[in-house]
């Protein structure tokens, strides 16, 4: 590996709307399953992000905004006063090590399952199309997805509204800003996309209709956080969950170029296949998002140093989020700046260990 240099692209500072970066590695949003039953963060969790404090900005795990919008066991939550408080508790830290943090804001939609639901319910969706060939992780362990029921038309604003007290839970404790999780086949992903968004009323059939509920949820949360605060991940190759619609790029570029006009903070792309690709055409790119979108970009999914440098140098992205790499190595920016070998990729088995085993135990670089 190349060692870094004080003028590599990577390692420099900058700024994404309001947030101030000390450099351009991000830790990608990774769901660890350590939030227990409660759904409360812990002290494990407080040392985890800590940890990787190194990063120019920390963009946390999947929090999910509603007992309705909670989809994965022992995933963390942010709709009680309880879980903002202990959310405190993990942003103190981090910003003591001259880090900013931003939360994403999940609901998973019909990624979920009536065993989270209240009163056993199904989980909501655009449209009443289940997941294929895939299964929920659940308090009982992996089961099938079910048919999720589909929202009424007059329950969306609802729906709004919980992520927009999401953010406001999320400014309590502290956050820098929030990222709008639109990506994966979660609830916005839904609504997104022509696949699982068969709906007849205005939240469907159009691009402009499938795109005003993520319209609402971004006009609910700016009046939370400034736009400088505010970011939006979307995954237009993405395949998880049962997605990708023959319409994708069409899709995703218009998606873009509506949300350029509110100058946020920035667009998080999973521009990298490494996480699964649809095959319905050809990958969409950084260049392309470029061409309509005027603010930050944050590339995402596979990405080296080499060609995160690279991504970053040519100006096709601002900064890239590391996923897999940050898992193993809590120090990679030091590692990245020193030319320091990385550790071993985390066997998948232990990623979602109830401890601090594949967790809090990677060893720093001696």
């Amino acid at each position: 590996m190349t060692t870094a240099t004080k003028s590599s692209p990577l390692l420099s500072p900058c700024t994404m709307g309001e947030l101030s970066l000390k450099n351009r590695v991000i830790l990608a949003p990774l769901t660890r399953a350590r939030a227990g039953e409660t759904r409360i963060p812990n002290d494990l969790m407080v040392e985890y992000y800590t940890q990787r404090a190194g990063a120019g900005l920390i963009i946390t795990e999947a929090t999910a905004i509603s007992a309705e919008g909670y989809g994965w066991h022992n995933a963390p939550a942010i709709y009680t006063n309880e879980q903002t408080a202990a959310w405190k508790t993990i942003v103190d830290a981090v910003h003591k090590q001259g880090t900013p943090i931003v939360l994403q804001l999940w609901h998973t939609g019909r990624a979920s399952h009536s065993s989270y639901q209240p009163e056993g319910k199904l989980p909501v969706a655009p449209s009443a199309i289940k997941i294929e060939d895939s299964q929920a992780h659940t308090p009982k362990g992996k089961q099938p997805y079910e048919t999720p029921r589909a929202l009424e038309t007059e329950e969306i604003t609802r729906v709004v509204e919980d992520y927009r007290k999401a953010a406001q839970k999320a400014k309590q404790a502290g956050f820098d800003g929030v990222e709008i999780h639109s990506a994966n086949g979660y609830l916005i992903d839904e609504f997104l996309q022509s696949k699982t968004n068969q709906r007849s009323d205005r939240y469907g059939g159009s691009l402009e209709n499938r795109y005003r509920f993520l319209k609402e949820i971004v006009a609910a949360v700016l009046t939370v956080f400034p736009p400088g605060r505010v970011g939006v991940r979307l995954s237009p190759n993405g395949v998880f969950n049962d997605m990708g619609s023959p319409d994708y790029r069409e899709t995703f570029l218009y998606v873009a170029q509506q949300l350029n006009n509110y100058n946020l903070a920035y667009l998080h792309l999973l521009d990298g296949l490494a996480f699964g690709f649809h095959e319905l055409g050809e990958p969409m790119t950084l260049d392309e998002f470029r061409q309509v979108f005027n603010h930050a970009l944050i590339g995402n999914c596979g990405y080296t140093q080499e060609t995160a440098e690279t991504a970053i140098a040519e100006e096709k992205a601002t900064a890239i989020a590391f996923g897999r790499d940050y898992i193993s190595n809590p120090d990679l920016v030091a590692r990245f700046a020193n030319g320091w070998e990385l550790n071993p990729p985390a066997d998948l088995s232990i990623w979602y260990s109830s401890g601090k085993e594949g967790y809090t135990d990677f060893p720093t670089y001696t």
